[in-house]
């Protein structure tokens, strides 16, 4: 099975030493564009903000056009993703981040963690080891969203993995009416 390409549009701003793009860069993981317009076709474009969420039904997609990952602060992230990115827009399931910048906060994944995420999710999880095994918490990502992830490795399509991550959500008052 091919392996799709892990793209990265760098946006200046993180703080060099920090940034796990430019480690992957350094290690020949990901290929990285500083402007959108290198960037060729149309590939899956990881975006917090997409309406509709990551799948193994994006296999064939990421396999033939790549996966596209938007490295930068997430201090500009809403800002950043309203420049619209050519490409199908998707936005990762519900995982915690293991980054000890984001430490413990859900969805705010390092480019290393959310290249990862989707590679394992299509079923690539040797490729999504090989990228984590290059940082000291890397391999706790895993084990802290082992079950999730093996869950919506699972799905089928985007509909099923929005309902898979619903139980690793806190309840809040309102959900807890509705079931």
């Amino acid at each position: 099975m091919k392996t799709p390409q892990i793209l990265v549009l760098r946006i200046p701003g993180c703080d060099p030493k920090k940034c796990s793009a430019l480690k992957l860069s350094r290690h020949n993981l990901v290929r990285v564009f500083h402007s959108p317009r290198q960037i060729r076709g149309h590939p899956i474009v990881l975006n917090p903000f997409a309406a509709k969420s990551f799948s193994p039904a994006d296999l064939t997609l990421a396999q033939n056009k790549g996966i596209l990952v938007l490295d930068c602060s997430w201090n500009e992230a809403a800002e950043q993703f309203q420049h619209r990115l050519r490409g199908e827009q998707r936005g990762l399931p519900y995982l915690v981040a293991a980054n000890p910048v984001n430490y413990g906060q859900v969805g705010k994944l390092s480019s290393a963690e959310a290249a990862a995420s989707a590679l394992f999710i299509l079923g690539f999880e040797d490729e999504a080891k090989k990228i984590l095994s290059l940082f000291k918490w890397g391999p706790h990502f895993l084990e802290l969203n082992k079950e999730p992830l093996k869950d919506y490795q699972m799905a089928t399509d985007s509909r099923e993995v929005v309902q898979k991550q619903l139980q690793y959500m806190p309840l809040n008052d309102d959900r807890r009416e509705k079931l």
